[in-house]
């Protein structure tokens, strides 16, 4: 992990096309501004973690499916 000390107002950038700019710090939160391609899919980590949850559900869900209609078989 990389850790860095930004000031408001300070940015850094990921690759060339993503930059996280530090647009406020109230107490012991800092509000983020976040610049990336549309197609760059940006997620609050638990959202993000939510989301793998539910898709490895409904993996699941559909191998059980098959194996159901392969016994139907």
């Amino acid at each position: 992990m990389l850790a860095l000390t930004r000031k408001t107002g300070d940015a850094i950038m990921i690759n060339n096309n993503i930059e996280i700019t530090v647009l406020e710090v109230r107490g012991d939160q800092v509000k983020i501004g976040i610049s990336a391609p549309k197609e760059v899919s940006i997620y609050r980590k638990e959202v993000y973690l939510e989301i793998q949850k539910e898709n490895e559900e409904a993996q699941q869900i559909s191998m059980d499916d098959v194996e159901a209609l392969k016994n139907l078989l």
